[in-house]
C-alpha cells in the first residue's frame, strides 16, 4: 500500500480500528511540570495545536488549565481524539506546553501572527467566454450537457458512459474541504447538502447559513473541485463524475491570506465524520509547512493533530482522497528540495527526506493519493510522484504538453466557479476530486464498503497503466521524471488511472 513505509517510521496505525493511543505511539511521552509564562507586551499572538496522552476528562480539563496557566487561551477542544487548539501571545507557550505532564506533543500551526494559498492547483483559472460556450454547446451530442464536448477528463475515464448506468446514490455524500462552495450553482445546488457544510477556519465549525460559501469570487478552487464531483446532469452547464451523489463544502482556507492551517483541516475531518460524510476530498496541503519534518517539534505536533482527526474519520467510516501535489517531486526520493516552506512568512530553503518529512494529509496512512494525467493519459508535467505514495492517478490536465481534440482545444479541467461561472483549471487539485467521484460511485454500489475496503476497490477498478519508456515532455533529451515499477503498480500511476464505468459495471 501506498504509505507502508512512511507509515512504519513514524509507528503510524494503519487499520483504523487501532486505539487512538496505539496510533500516535512514535510520540513520547512529555514530561511533567510546566512553568506559568506572561506575554510580552508586544509579542505576536500564534495558534497551537495541543495533543494530549489520553482522551479521559481528567487529562484533557488538567491541560487545558495548564494551557491557561502557560498564557494560553482555549479556542476550541476536540476531546475524543485529544486535541486543543489555543491561541498565545506567550513567547515560550510551545516549550511550556509540551513540559506538561498528559501532553504528547504540542507546537504553533503558522510562523507569522494571527491576524496578519495553499491549494494544488497548477496556474490561474480561464473563464469560459460567451463565444467558447456557445461553439462547445453546438458540439454537443444528444443527450450531454451544454459544455460537456469540452470536458475530455469524463470521456477518458469513461464517467458519461457510467452516468447512464448508475449516477451514484442519494446517500452518498462527498465533502469538499477547501476554500469554500458556492451552492447557489445552478450545476451544484441539485446535489448540495447544507447539512454537512461549515466553516471550520480557526478550528471552530460554523453552520450557520452560508457559511460553507467562498469569502469572494477569488476564491473558487472549492467550487470547482466540487463541480468535477457531482455537477447535476440537468441541461445546465457541465456534470459531475457522480452527478446523483451530494456533495457539500467545509471551509478551511484563511480569509486573510487563503492559506489552510491545522487546527481548520482538524474541525473539517471531525465534522465531517460526525455529520455522516462518506468522502473527503483534499486538494491542497495543509499550511504552512509543505513537508512537516518530524525532528521539529512544531511539525511534529501538526501531523499529531491532523492525522489524530483524519484516523477518527476512517474509523467513522470516512475515505480521505488527496492531492499529490505540484511540484513534480518524487514523493520516495532518498531527498526533497523544499523552497516554499513555510508559506506565510519567508520560505527558507531545506533540503528535507521525505520519508520522514510528510505531505499532510496526503502521506498519512489510509489516505489515497492521487497524481495527475492529461488527456493522452500519460502524467501531467507538474504533478508529484513516488512509488509506494501514489494510490491511483486521474484527469488534472495538461495544457502545456497534452492538448485535447475538444472545442476549446483545452487541456485543462472545465468546472463550476462562483457567481454561475465556468473555468478550465488544472492541477493535481483536479485530479483528486476525479478519484473522489470514482470513489463515490463505488460506495453506491458497495454501500457498505468501509474505508480501507473503498480503498482497495478503487485501487481494483483502476486501469494498468505502465511507465511510459521515456518521459522527456519538453524535448530537451533530459528525463523530466523516472518512473520506477511495473504495470501493476508504479511511481507515475499507482495502481493505475481510475475508471468511472468499470466502478458501476
Amino acid at each position: 500500500m501506498a504509505h507502508l513505509r512512511p507509515a512504519r517510521r513514524l509507528g503510524l496505525a494503519i487499520p483504523v480500528v487501532l486505539s487512538l493511543t496505539a496510533s500516535l505511539g512514535f510520540l513520547p511521552a512529555a514530561a511533567s511540570a510546566a512553568p506559568g509564562a506572561e506575554p510580552a507586551a508586544d509579542a505576536p499572538e500564534l495558534a497551537y495545536v495541543v495533543n494530549t496522552s489520553g482522551t479521559d476528562h481528567r487529562t484533557i480539563a488538567s491541560v487545558k488549565r495548564a494551557i491557561s496557566a502557560a498564557g494560553g487561551s482555549v479556542v476550541a477542544g476536540y476531546d475524543r481524539i485529544g486535541v486543543i487548539v489555543a491561541h498565545s501571545a506567550a513567547p515560550d507557550f510551545g516549550a511550556a506546553i509540551r513540559a506538561v505532564r498528559g501532553v504528547r506533543s504540542a507546537g504553533a500551526t503558522r510562523t507569522a501572527p494571527l491576524t496578519a494559498a495553499g491549494t494544488t492547483a497548477e496556474g490561474a483559472a480561464e473563464y469560459l467566454t460567451r463565444g467558447q460556450a456557445a461553439r462547445t454547446a453546438a458540439a454537443a451530442d444528444e443527450g450531454e450537457e451544454p459544455l460537456e464536448a469540452d470536458q475530455w477528463d469524463l470521456r477518458a475515464i469513461g464517467a458519461d458512459r457510467a452516468a447512464r448506468i448508475d449516477p451514484g446514490s442519494r446517500d452518498v455524500t462527498v465533502a469538499v474541504i477547501d476554500t469554500g462552495v458556492d451552492d447557489t450553482h445552478p450545476d451544484l445546488a441539485p446535489n448540495f447538502s447544507r447539512s454537512q457544510s461549515a466553516n471550520c477556519v480557526g478550528g471552530k465549525a460554523d453552520t450557520s447559513e452560508g457559511a460553507w460559501r467562498p469569502y469572494t469570487a477569488e476564491d473558487y478552487h472549492g467550487t470547482h473541485v466540487a463541480g468535477e464531483i457531482a455537477a447535476a446532469r440537468n441541461g445546465v452547464g457541465v456534470a459531475g463524475v457522480a452527478p446523483g451523489v451530494k456533495v457539500s463544502g467545509i471551509k478551511v482556507s484563511d480569509p486573510d491570506n487563503g492559506l489552510f492551517y491545522p487546527e481548520s483541516v482538524v474541525c473539517a475531518f471531525v465534522f465531517a465524520a460526525d455529520r455522516g460524510v462518506e468522502i473527503t476530498n483534499n486538494s491542497y496541503y495543509v499550511d504552512p509547512w509543505l513537508y512537516n519534518c518530524m525532528d521539529d517539534p512544531d511539525q511534529r505536533a501538526i501531523v499529531d493533530a491532523v492525522n489524530r482527526a483524519q484516523l477518527y474519520a476512517q474509523k467513522k467510516g470516512v475515505l480521505h482522497v488527496a492531492a499529490a501535489g505540484n511540484d513534480n517531486h518524487d514523493l520516495d526520493a532518498d531527498a526533497i528540495l523544499d523552497e516554499s516552506s513555510p508559506d506565510d512568512s519567508t520560505p527558507v530553503p531545506r533540503t528535507i527526506d521525505p520519508h520522514e518529512c510528510f505531505d499532510v494529509p496526503t502521506q498519512l496512512p489510509g489516505v489515497v493519493t492521487v497524481s495527475a494525467t492529461g488527456v493522452k493519459k500519460e502524467k501531467s508535467y507538474y504533478s508529484s510522484y513516488g512509488k509506494g505514495v501514489v494510490d491511483v492517478a486521474a484527469p488534472g490536465g495538461d495544457r502545456r504538453y497534452q492538448l485535447p481534440d475538444t472545442p476549446s482545444k483545452d487541456g485543462r479541467i472545465l468546472s463550476t466557479m462562483p457567481n454561475n461561472q465556468y473555468a478550465f483549471l488544472q492541477g493535481t487539485s483536479m485530479a483528486s476530486p476525479h478519484a473522489a467521484g470514482v470513489a463515490a460511485l463505488l460506495k453506491s454500489e458497495h454501500p457498505g464498503a468501509s474505508p480501507a475496503r473503498l480503498r482497495a476497490l478503487l485501487k481494483a477498478q483502476a486501469d494498468d497503466t505502465p511507465c511510459p519508456a521515456s518521459y522527456d515532455q519538453d524535448g530537451d533529451g533530459t528525463q523530466d521524471a523516472v518512473c520506477r515499477g511495473g504495470r501493476h503498480g508504479n511511481g507515475f500511476y499507482g495502481a493505475g488511472i481510475v475508471d468511472a464505468l468499470r466502478a458501476v459495471k
